[in-house]
Order: structure tokens, then C-alpha cells, then sequence
């Protein structure tokens, strides 16, 4: 089990890597025009808010990699946290700007989440 968690928290730590990857540089391209929906217009509108957004992935990132390096019981109690961090931001998100985002980061925190307590 240990070992599924550690997989699990690189790959939500990966995933929010990627999201700050979109919302701080690719927000006006394609690929995150297609994240957004927007037209080019409003993507160039919002692309401070987005590299805000992105920023804040960012360091759920920088935690949950923190978390991975670190020895016990620091390294434990980091993951918690930053997944906990992860699920939270999933759920507003998700039930104030678009339901995808449960299934896209609230799902794998909470899965990895769950993984790194019973691995424990």
C-alpha cells in the first residue's frame, strides 16, 4: 500500500505541476483555451486571474513533493495536509466554478489521500 500512495501523490503532485503549467503560460494558447472555454478575447482577460490560479497549484505541487522526500513523521504529516488541501480546493471548485474539477482534482486528492492513510 505504500507504494500505491507514493504513486498516487506523485501523480496529483504531477496533475497540479501541469495545471500550474496551463494557467500561468498556455492560458491564451490552445491548450488552455480548450481548459477554459473562453475565446481568445476573455482568455486574455483572465490570464492574470488564471497565473494566480496557476501560482496556488504550484505550490500544491512544491507540497506534495515536499511530502515525498521528507522522512516520517514530517513526510506523512505534509501529504495529509496538502491533500487535504487539494480535496478542499477540488470541492469549491467544483461546486462554485465547474463540476469537472471534482472529478479532475477532488477524486485522485481524496483517492491519494485515502492511499496515504492506510498505508500508515
Amino acid at each position: 500500500m505504500e507504494t500505491t500512495a507514493t504513486v498516487l501523490v506523485g501523480l496529483v503532485a504531477a496533475l497540479h505541476a501541469y495545471i500550474l503549467i496551463l494557467e500561468m503560460f498556455l492560458w491564451e494558447k490552445k491548450p488552455g483555451r480548450e481548459l477554459s472555454g473562453f475565446d481568445a478575447d476573455m482568455a486574455r482577460a483572465t490570464a492574470p486571474l488564471a497565473a494566480n490560479q496557476g501560482l496556488y497549484n504550484g505550490f500544491l505541487a512544491a507540497g506534495l513533493v515536499w511530502g515525498l522526500i521528507a522522512g516520517d513523521p514530517t513526510g506523512f504529516r505534509v501529504q495529509v495536509f496538502f491533500l487535504a488541501c487539494v480535496v478542499v480546493a477540488g470541492l469549491y471548485g467544483g461546486l462554485t466554478a465547474n463540476r469537472r474539477i471534482l472529478i479532475a482534482q477532488a477524486l485522485p486528492g481524496a483517492l491519494a489521500l485515502g492511499a496515504v492513510l492506510l498505508a500508515r
